[in-house]
């Protein structure tokens, strides 16, 4: 018998799964692919909200665990994740350098921010009222990290490629069973397919559809990650990753002519060179209304788990979340109440149980 069975192979799954490995625990993955936001994800990390100059919940703890998780992997899978380049927060007013000044003397982020506003002229690229620098940001690499685990699952024996069917899905009070696997425990990392999932779907997903350009512009030179209505990434070889639009109303992970629209015209007010559009991804986040991740285990069955919700900051949240689930369900720590799913009312649950 296993002791888990994982259903989602995302940024959450991947997590997991090397908590587990750590753990010297067994498991399987399905391959649970349905509306997975990893695969258009632009990998961004970030301690600081930069529209409002603010803290993000628990920064400090992501941001240390983040390094040595991904370099792990790197070193594990012989590959490169982790581009460590600094973010230039374009500031639009008098104001805004103001509060950017303000946000320096807060202690919860000073350490990430610069004391002084940046002037770098970019000859397409201008900014008046010059830069915000943030330090300790940078991006993952989404796509090879997500492919090339995959990989390394296969080759443990440790991946199933396959959508994951509710229905076949068995719980005693000592095991969950699906299909031929028994194992002690069952954690969900599906992102928003768990709209589908009966266990979980009373939680208060709100899916939002991002879209996201590659485009090359040899012209533009810019080799810092810049903040503005969008984000651009400079990826290497005049190649940039543009984003993300935000759609509460369109489901579907499917690209749009007017994402890739409204993407083109934000861009266009950023930068004055020519460019070339690559690709063009779309995808649906799992976002919760109080913007903290869900963890925790079903108040009902106590072998379903889940970890979810990630949103826009999975690269960062993933890690810590993962390790404070694996903490809980093995060795009985409590959970943050701020991440824990029994915030959420489950009066309407049915009282039925493992039997």
């Amino acid at each position: 018998m296993l002791d888990y069975i994982i259903v989602g192979s995302g940024l959450a799954g991947i997590a997991l799964c090397e908590k587990l490995l750590n753990s010297n625990k067994t498991f399987i993955v399905f391959n649970h692919e349905q509306q997975n936001s990893s695969k258009i994800a632009a990998g961004l990390y970030n301690p600081v909200i930069l529209k409002r100059f603010s803290h993000v919940w628990h920064a400090k703890e992501q941001y240390e665990l983040l390094s040595v998780f991904y370099q792990t992997i790197e070193q594990k899978l012989n590959i490169k994740l982790d581009y460590q380049l600094p973010i230039y927060r374009k500031l639009f007013s008098i104001e805004e350098q103001n509060n950017w000044f303000a946000a320096t003397d807060n202690p919860k982020i000073n350490a990430f921010l610069s004391n002084n506003i940046i002037y770098k002229e970019y000859q397409y690229l201008h900014a008046q009222y010059g830069y915000g620098a943030v330090n300790s940001t940078g991006y993952i690499d989404t796509n090879l990290l997500l492919s090339e685990y995959k990989k390394y699952l296969q080759h443990i024996n440790c991946l199933e490629n396959q959508t994951f069917d509710y229905n076949l899905l068995t719980c005693t009070n000592n095991q969950v069973q699906y299909k031929s696997y028994m194992a002690k425990n069952i954690i969900f990392a599906e992102g928003y397919g768990i709209k589908q999932n009966p266990l979980f779907n009373y939680l208060p997903v709100d899916g939002t559809k991002g879209e996201i350009l590659t485009i090359k512009a040899p012209e533009l030179m810019v080799h810092e990650i810049i903040n503005s209505s969008l984000y651009l990434i400079p990826l290497g070889n005049h190649l940039y990753k543009v984003g993300a639009t935000y759609n509460w109303e369109d489901k579907t992970d499917h690209p749009t002519a007017a994402g890739q629209q409204e993407l083109i015209e934000n861009l266009n007010k950023l930068i004055t060179c020519d460019f070339e559009i690559i690709e063009h991804k779309a995808g649906i986040r799992p976002t919760v209304k109080d913007r903290r991740p869900l963890v925790g285990t079903h108040p009902k069955h106590k072998r379903y788990h889940i970890l979810n919700g990630l949103g826009t900051r999975g690269v960062m949240l993933a890690p810590e979340m993962a390790q404070f689930l694996i903490h809980s369900i093995e060795n009985g720590i409590e959970l943050d109440p701020h991440i824990n799913i029994n915030r959420y009312d489950t009066l309407h649950l049915s009282s039925s149980d493992c039997t």
